[in-house]
């Protein structure tokens, strides 16, 4: 009965590893030529279950082969013309699918992604899932041409473009024609963009352009064409609101240029009066000079002199009364000076 127990209990726990383990993905994939594609192939990781191997093979005309193999050592990439455009992720587990970028048409054919895990009895568990790639060549789609930020209609002496899109297989081959299709057309460019370094008047007309790729049909798509108009430049008048609001504007700034100036200037005035009135007051509270110390100068003497001026009336009596001259005091000094000086008679 136990050996029974243990029987179901093993094959319960295979089971649900199996259904843990096993590879998910699609078994038929389309990839573009020259364009990258995934080959997906993922699977739950367990915490008893450790990945020892992943091997992708490529069977093409019954003769597989190693394309990519991932072991202890690390990835090796085993098929040379493979070298540099396939790679497995290794970021995500459990996620190991190819990753080819550049597809040629070689590249088709039956992949297989087979993983190897160790169980916790030191077993080995191989899973792998076999999908079909095919590559296809796109044929190009009929371009569009798109203009540059000026539009259609550009200023003489402008600088302007215009780029021709299509769809399809890289790479795409671009033709530039002037004129009309089916016309008289001169062959302008063979890149997807035209260029107009200074527009002329001469460039002004219709053009139009063609698109192809090496698909099997070998078709060449034609745009429609397009006008391309150059004018002469001349200078755009303003509405009317745009220039009162430019005039206001204007006046705005000077009035703040006036209010500054003016504020500037009364701070500057009260500066000054500031500074009068604290040299008076300083001026005023300096100490006389003393007795003993009499270097003063010339200027603190005055100053003192003014300050010490009062208005108080000053009495008669203070005054010196000078008596005028008598008249023998002024008659002696008359005769004192003529002695003084010889008279001489003048003929």
């Amino acid at each position: 009965m136990k050996k029974l127990m243990w029987l179901v209990v093993f094959v319960s726990s295979f089971t649900f590893c199996n259904a843990i383990l096993e590879l998910s993905g699609t078994y038929d994939i389309k990839g573009t030529w020259k364009s990258s594609i995934t080959l997906p192939c993922v699977y739950t990781p367990s915490q008893d279950f450790v990945q020892q191997t992943v091997i992708w093979t490529l069977e093409r005309d019954q003769s597989p082969a190693t394309v990519f193999r991932r072991d202890s050592s690390g990835d090796h990439i085993l098929l040379s013309q493979y070298r540099d455009r396939v790679s497995v992720p290794n970021s995500t587990p459990g996620d190991v699918s190819l990753e080819i970028e550049m597809l040629e048409v070689t590249d088709s054919g039956h992949y297989t992604c087979k993983v190897t895990w160790k169980a916790p009895n030191k077993s080995l568990l191989t899973k792998e899932r076999t999908m079909m790639v095919r590559v296809i060549k796109v044929a190009v789609t009929k371009p569009i041409i798109k203009p540059g930020n000026l539009g259609f209609t550009v200023p003489k002496g402008a600088r302007t473009s215009l780029t021709c899109s299509a769809n399809g297989s890289p790479p795409i081959i671009y033709r530039w024609f002037k004129g009309e299709p089916g016309g008289k057309v001169v062959h302008m460019s063979n890149h997807a963009v035209l260029m107009f370094d200074s527009l002329q008047m001469s460039d002004t007309g219709k053009y139009y352009c063609k698109a192809e790729n090496r698909a099997t049909s070998q078709v060449m798509e034609q745009s429609d064409s397009v006008q391309l108009t150059v004018m002469e430049y001349q200078g755009a008048s303003l509405p009317l609101y745009v220039i009162i609001l430019i005039g206001v504007l204007c006046m705005a700034v000077v009035l703040v240029v006036i209010a500054v100036i003016l504020c500037r200037r009364k701070i500057k005035k009260d500066n000054s009066n500031e500074i009068t009135h604290h040299n008076s007051k300083n001026l005023t509270r300096r100490k006389p000079c003393s007795e003993v110390n009499d270097k003063c100068t010339y200027e603190e003497a005055i100053t003192r002199a003014e300050n010490n001026y009062t208005s108080q009336p000053v009495k008669e009596n203070e005054y010196e009364t000078i008596s005028p001259m008598k008249t023998n005091d002024y008659a002696t000094l008359v005769k004192a000076t003529e002695s003084e000086y010889e008279l001489v008679d003048v003929p």
